[in-house]
């Protein structure tokens, strides 16, 4: 079973806010929720963030927890810890998924990201991002676009991943 989000597809939102999750996004929802079971809507997170965060990032329940636990390792009482519970545990949204497969995005985060008609759903490894159509392409696309074209013609991008991490300190 793949648990990882991988892909990117278009989906319509009605005006309740509901909206069809990628078939291949909820296999993977369903794989990291260890409460699920067939009958069971499964979990996840839906991270809508600060302010400088243009889209809705989604966790699945095994993902968050993996965030959870970073977080609670840093020193209790530091601005970092304080910073992060607020960022990840308090601008977020526990949510499911119902038996049609789809998700019900409140009408707070429609708004966090200006979506109506159209969200645009893509694969980020453990999580998945949902962005109105316009915006992504005006920026991330762009970024990408930009970041190789800054690359020699000759380079496959499939390089950086043989590069030895950087040493701290």
């Amino acid at each position: 079973m793949n648990r990882r989000f991988k892909g990117e597809s278009h989906h319509k939102v009605d005006n309740k806010g509901r909206v069809s999750i990628p078939a291949s996004f909820r296999r993977v929802i369903e794989a990291c929720d260890p409460e699920w079971s067939t009958g069971k809507a499964p979990e996840l997170l839906i991270v809508y963030g600060d302010h400088r965060r243009k889209f809705l990032e989604c966790y699945s329940v095994a993902a968050a927890k993996e965030v959870d636990e970073k977080i609670d390792a840093l020193p209790r009482g530091s601005v970092e810890r304080k910073m992060l519970q607020r960022l990840f545990d308090g601008q977020s949204h526990p949510t499911s998924i119902d038996d049609t497969g789809r998700l019900v995005l409140p009408a707070k985060l429609r708004q966090k990201i200006d979506l109506d008609a159209e969200a645009f759903f893509i694969g980020a490894g453990d999580t998945f991002q949902i962005w109105k159509p316009e915006t992504y392409d005006a920026e991330e696309a762009a970024k990408t676009e930009a970041w190789l074209d800054g690359l020699p013609d000759d380079v496959d991008p499939l390089v950086f991943l043989d590069a030895k991490p950087k040493q701290e300190g």
